[in-house]
């Protein structure tokens, strides 16, 4: 099934817009913008999804008891409980996101991990921060804390 979409193009520059403009943002012309008829061939691209995925997977279900676990190499931490709540430590690459009410002390406990754990047989290179905050900025306060260097 094909679809038919219109776009507008500036003469001069080429920049494409969805609706017709009286001034092209990028080159400044005045009046310079023509419409075209875009024709997208879906046919194709559907037959190739079908085909693709047609008879490949076999769908089956399993009781929980018949799942394999695997045993996953971790990073032990200082802190047993951390340990526990991760399911026995860091798992290597994983990503680990802390939620909690502002001010419970969530900088503080990772920022005295990651100087920790810079203190063990692994670097400091592998330990990674990231912040949902508008700035990516470690707090004053929890260096203060800790006393970190």
């Amino acid at each position: 099934m094909s679809k038919i979409k219109t776009a507008f193009f500036c003469s001069q520059c080429g920049h494409e817009s969805a609706k017709w403009l009286g001034k092209c943002p990028s080159c400044g012309q005045w009046n310079s913008f023509v419409e075209e008829v875009l024709v997208k061939d879906n046919s194709l691209a559907e037959t190739e999804w079908k085909k693709n995925s047609a008879g490949k997977r076999d769908n089956k279900t399993v009781a929980i008891r018949e799942v394999l676990m695997d045993k996953e190499l971790r990073i032990v931490t200082p802190d047993a409980e951390l340990n526990r709540v991760l399911g026995g430590g860091i798992v290597p690459g994983s990503l680990v996101l802390v939620a909690g009410e502002p001010g419970i002390g969530k900088s503080t406990l990772f920022l005295q991990l990651g100087l920790q754990l810079g203190a063990f047989p692994y670097s400091m290179s592998a330990v990674k921060r990231a912040s949902g905050r508008s700035k990516c900025e470690p707090k004053e306060s929890s260096h203060r804390k800790i006393k970190a260097p």
